[in-house]
């Protein structure tokens, strides 16, 4: 009889300990990228958030808080005969808010009484109030006095543009137009440059909550502005980490925008067919929000954030902090940069723009109250 045959012994499953233990170290130095790579990434946002941002108190004499402002004066603008437009009730997912149940709306302070006291205005049948959400506004004088407001409106958190008509006599808002578009996913802040005509900025690439986080982190820098009319919508300046507050030099050649996580404002000039092209880029030390022009002298009005951490994760024992900037001659080569009011958040939190008339200087928050001063 033949001996019986000898099975071959089956292999360890996985392999030879060899490989199995080089798969593990490939595992390993992979995780220990992706963790080095999120580590890198936390770091940067803090340092782009300024997270141990601190601010020293630059007071001024003649200011007291406005009444009937007390969750938010996000964005102001003025207009040349002293009537002052405010955005008011602005909300985010994740961001705090002192009236969270209460809808938005537009406010009027005449800057030429002795008095000035902010007054809401209505707004005509037909448009939802319930679920208003005004962020960045802007008005424009058509060339038949016709005053157009142009807010960026973000109901149930989706992005439109709402155009206006303000009737002075009965102090309202005549709703004309609702503007979305797939350019605008994300838009912030507006600068009207005609009756149904605007540039806007797009804080972020994507819409979804999730997505402008991960965008955020990240850093893409995927953020733009972009160009709209009734006969054309492009996007006309791309490349910004988040491209916020945006307005217009006085005699309409430049545009300026600011990138809040980049501590920047961009200088654009602007073209006949609308495009534009970047001029200079003008680096400041804190993040910048809402820019407001002096029609008089040029000079760009800058509400910022000293300390981005603290605006994003509110502590009430801990509030952010306000600072108002004055920048002058900004198309020199050494612009003047003034800071006209900072505080700690004992009195303002959160400047988010600040505009000026006739010696008078107005301060708004992304959630909080709004500063009457007198220069």
């Amino acid at each position: 009889m033949a001996p019986p045959t000898e099975l071959p012994a089956r292999p360890e499953r996985g392999g030879a300990p060899g490989s199995r233990a080089m798969g593990r170290l490939v595992a390993l130095g992979l995780l220990g990228i992706a963790l080095a790579l999120l580590g890198e990434r936390l770091l940067a946002l803090r340092n782009r958030l300024k997270a141990s941002g601190e601010v020293e108190s630059v007071d001024l004499p003649n200011c007291h808080l406005i009444k009937g402002i007390e969750a938010g004066s996000e964005d102001i603008d003025i207009l040349p005969n002293g009537l002052a437009f405010f955005s008011v009730g602005l909300k985010f997912p994740g961001l705090h808010s002192f009236a969270p149940d209460k809808p938005g709306g537009i406010l009027m302070m005449d800057l030429k009484e002795e008095k000035p006291r902010a007054r809401e205005l209505r707004i005509s049948r037909g448009f939802d109030l319930a679920s208003f959400n005004p962020h960045g506004i802007s008005t424009f004088i058509d060339n038949d006095d016709t005053v157009y407001l142009f807010v960026v409106n973000h109901p149930e958190f989706k992005n439109t543009v709402e155009i206006f008509k303000f009737e002075e006599a009965e102090n309202s808002l005549l709703h004309l137009k609702t503007i979305k578009h797939e350019l605008l996913p994300s838009v912030n802040d507006i600068t009207a440059v005609g009756p149904a005509h605007f540039y806007a900025t797009n804080d972020h690439y994507f819409s979804d909550p999730f997505l402008k986080y991960l965008e955020t982190y990240l850093n893409l820098r995927w953020a733009n502005v972009v160009y709209y009319s009734p006969n054309e919508v492009k996007a006309v300046a791309e490349g910004f980490d988040s491209a916020n507050g945006i307005n217009i030099s006085p005699d309409n050649k430049y545009i300026y925008v600011a990138d809040i996580l980049a501590h920047e404002i961009h200088v654009l000039e602007k073209h006949p067919n609308m495009n534009l092209t970047q001029l200079k880029v003008f680096e400041l030390d804190t993040l910048v929000d809402n820019l407001s022009i002096d029609p008089s002298s040029g000079d760009i009005w800058v509400g910022c954030h000293p300390n981005g951490q603290k605006l994003f994760v509110y502590d009430p024992k801990n509030p952010p902090s306000s600072e108002v900037l004055r920048i002058q001659n900004i198309l020199s080569e050494k612009p003047t940069v003034t800071t006209v009011y900072a505080n700690n958040g004992s009195v303002l939190q959160g400047s988010s723009v600040a505009s000026v008339y006739d010696g008078k200087l107005l301060i708004g928050t992304l959630y909080h109250r709004a500063l009457y001063c007198e220069l």
